[in-house]
């Protein structure tokens, strides 16, 4: 399935959050993840199913000040 990821385009296989992520290389980042807009935090990504089309963001916390 066609899945847009950070704004970009990607096929992947994977039939949910989880699997997504492990197969696009995020499996063991420290990463925050939302589809289609909602927050799904990460003991809830193996239970989140993607569709096609659907938009996938991958965001990396950040320090600073």
């Amino acid at each position: 399935m066609n899945i847009q990821v950070n704004g970009e385009w990607r096929e992947v296989r994977a039939a949910d959050l989880a699997a997504a992520l492990a197969e696009l290389g995020f499996a063991e980042a420290v990463i925050a993840t939302a589809v289609n807009g909602t927050f799904v935090p990460a003991p809830k990504r193996s239970a989140a199913a993607l569709a096609d089309g659907d938009r996938l963001e991958v965001l990396a916390p950040m320090q600073g000040g």
